[in-house]
């Protein structure tokens, strides 16, 4: 299926959709939706602008089809930033037949030349949410935008860029506080003049984090600071090496190598996922383990002290209690209890 979009901003992009579609748009608090009929697929598509020059548009949806969607507009094209939050989507310009595949948790910033338009690729049956921020340059730059003060020189010719001289295109993987936002802009605490003003200020945030995101990727030799989806993945890795040889006393360095990430990363990795350090998810994981033991083995303290990798009695006692409120040999009298 092939959808042409020729007008601006995002309600009338919305409007042209819904045209191809056969599908009516429904309007609420600034936003205009298209539920996708049942004969092309399921989900949605909506879309807001805001009079900043900024906009913003979501596919959540699943093409019973390959879909196509030509931007094919005689002005010049708005500044997109496109993420993807499940699924997968392909970019390319009007005038190439280079698809670059946008896959999950990545995000590309995309600019044409002149009038040269784009399009956007949705495979037939598969779930995929990918949003756009769409910024209308020359109303954009109406703002007081500081001249773009301190913004990386690149960026700034292309916030600056107006009508479009040069094509550009970058590609990377866009971050965990991206997807978060992502997921609060679908929810719906609030209607009316609210709903507005947070989806307004959601793309604001949006558009700083992707800023900083491409800022973060082209830092040269720094490590990156920026949180990604690829650490959450390194984090699940190291919980199930922990959990997998509770008896070692693993270190957060052989750990963070083992992953293939820093250690200030995986740090920060378990900081979001679980709110402790790596030590501290450790000791708490050989704590569940030793509680476990203590009420459903025939181990006395001091072998399950040194089946979860610790050499001190006194010392497990001790963090045993604070965690637990009672020493280890509660356990064990009431396993007592149990088997008299």
């Amino acid at each position: 299926m092939r959808i042409d979009v020729k007008t601006l901003p995002v309600e009338e992009i919305i409007q042209d959709i819904s045209e191809s579609l056969g599908a009516p748009v429904e309007n609420g608090s600034g936003e205009h939706t298209i539920e996708l009929p049942e004969h092309i697929g399921e989900g949605y598509i909506r879309g807001i602008s805001f009079d900043s020059g900024m906009g913003f548009i979501t596919y959540n949806c699943k093409f019973y089809e390959d879909v196509k969607i030509y931007f094919a507009l005689n002005t010049v094209h708005p500044l997109k930033f496109i993420f993807c939050s499940a699924g997968s989507a392909g970019h390319s310009f009007q005038d190439t037949e280079k698809v670059n595949d946008i896959k999950t948790y990545q995000n590309i910033i995309v600019s044409s030349s002149g009038y040269n338009g784009h399009v956007l690729y949705f495979k037939a049956n598969e779930a995929t949410h990918v949003s756009s921020l769409e910024i209308i340059r020359s109303v954009f730059a109406h703002r007081r935008n500081y001249d773009f003060k301190d913004l990386d020189p690149t960026l700034k010719e292309l916030f600056q860029d107006a009508v479009s001289e040069k094509q550009f295109f970058y590609q990377g993987n866009y971050s965990i506080k991206a997807a978060d936002i992502m997921n609060e802009i679908n929810t719906k605490d609030f209607t009316g003049f609210l709903r507005s003003l947070y989806l307004e200020a959601k793309a604001f945030q949006m558009l700083v984090i992707q800023i900083s995101q491409y800022e973060d990727d082209e830092s040269g030799d720094k490590l990156p600071q920026i949180l990604r989806q690829s650490d959450i993945e390194k984090v699940d890795y190291v919980v199930k090496r922990i959990q997998g040889d509770l008896g070692s006393n693993l270190t957060v360095e052989a750990l963070a190598k083992e992953a293939g990430t820093n250690v200030n990363k995986l740090q920060e990795g378990f900081k979001y996922v679980y709110d402790l350090t790596v030590n501290k998810y450790m000791q708490h994981k050989k704590l569940e383990a030793a509680k476990e033991m203590l009420m459903t083995t025939e181990k006395n303290i001091s072998e399950i002290v040194t089946s979860i990798g610790l050499n001190n009695r006194s010392y497990f006692s001790k963090i045993f209690k604070e965690k637990y409120g009672v020493n280890p040999k509660y356990f064990l009298k009431t396993r007592k209890t149990l088997d008299d």
